[in-house]
């Protein structure tokens, strides 16, 4: 059974105190655990991230998708952006896509964001983190990519929680690594399952990683569902969105050639409704370019119902008149949907309109 967010927040508060032998003098408990949590919101952002978040939000007409894209690769940006976009509590549940996030802080705000940020460049460790920055960020996206893989086979509507949820999974690691400098555990992956490392956790520190992630997810205002799943993607009896972020990770840890329990495997892809023959095949499609993945919606579209349809006719090369007689509509009510359409998209003719319509998975 999960712990509950008091639970959890005891939990930590035990397991927060230096080890015996410890210095005199050492920060009380509580402010070692807040340092801990304020150290990974201030988590460095890769250097091209930054980059690819500021050419796509400083565009003529602001390239939404590309914010999204950037922000989703990125575990610091993710973790900021999502923190900002809940601090109002205006959206009843908390917003736990970085799509709909985006849009609470438009790309002005996520601008902003990104441009403030600490940094670090590939091969960096910056910023004292024993667990490189490169490292975490490396398997969090091999998880979020079998995540996007499993999600689509099984179905799973939720996508953009999947992607969060997949990409923030590990995060208590970040606070352990803090709060327990030198603590070697997470660089045992070769021989050790993740389940092995998490009882060594336990056992040593008294406390775990997924536990600590789900007590920051709570912190950041993210949906129940997400912290959750986070905090549950290494329990036994894992279901839905925890049972698929946990099988993503196996999934990831095994492409990157670390050790990871078979079993463990075959009983998460079951309960999380992939089958044997669905597991091979992500097995082994896994380290192969990604080039038949059709791209996940990441951008509200603007347009009317009517002015969809109007564009997707375009697209289909009718002229106007051939538009009208098949809606049953004017020419010049054709022409009044396609001016509105380009104001909506800041697209300057048809041409335009249809491939930026294309682009961002409207028609």
């Amino acid at each position: 059974m999960a712990a509950t967010s008091t639970q959890s927040s005891g939990k930590l508060a035990a397991a927060e105190a230096p080890a015996k032998g410890g210095a005199r003098g050492a920060p009380a408990p509580g402010s070692r655990l807040a340092e801990a949590f304020e150290a990974v919101e201030r988590f460095p952002v890769l250097i091209e991230s930054r980059e690819r978040v500021i050419t796509a939000a400083t565009a003529g007409t602001p390239r939404i998708g590309e914010v999204v894209e950037a922000v989703e690769a990125d575990v610091a940006l993710t973790i900021s952006v999502l923190r900002f976009a809940n601090r109002s509590g205006l959206i009843a549940g908390g917003v736990g896509g970085i799509p709909a996030a985006v849009e609470v802080l438009k790309p002005s705000g996520v601008l902003a964001i990104a441009g403030t940020a600490p940094s670090f460049d590939f091969f960096e460790s910056n910023g004292g983190w024993e667990l490189k920055p490169e490292r975490f960020r490396v398997h969090a996206l091999a998880t979020q990519r079998a995540a996007s893989q499993i999600g689509r086979a099984i179905g799973w509507a939720e996508r953009d929680e999947l992607a969060v949820a997949a990409l923030l999974h590990d995060v208590g690691r970040l606070v352990i690594s803090r709060l327990h400098p030198g603590y070697k555990v997470y660089f045992d992956a070769i021989s050790r399952t993740p389940e092995q490392r998490l009882r060594d956790e336990r056992e040593q520190l008294g406390i775990d990683h997924a536990l600590v992630g789900g007590v920051l997810a709570r912190r950041w205002n993210l949906p129940q569902r997400i912290a959750l799943a986070i905090e549950r993607h290494h329990a036994d009896d894992s279901e839905g969105l925890a049972a698929l972020v946990a099988t993503a990770d196996m999934v990831a840890h095994y492409s990157q050639g670390e050790a990871i329990s078979p079993d463990r495997l075959h009983a998460s892809s079951e309960r999380c409704g992939l089958g044997p023959d669905a597991l091979r095949d992500l097995l082994y499609e896994l380290p192969l370019p990604n080039q038949s993945e059709s791209a996940r919606i990441s951008e509200p579209c603007p347009l009317s119902a009517r002015e969809l349809d109007v564009l997707r006719r375009l697209s289909e090369g009718m002229v106007y008149k051939q538009i009208a007689g098949e809606m049953q509509l004017s020419v010049s009510t054709i022409r009044t949907h396609l001016h509105n359409v380009y104001g909506k998209i800041g697209a300057v003719d048809r041409a335009q309109a249809v491939l930026t319509a294309r682009d961002r998975g409207w028609i």
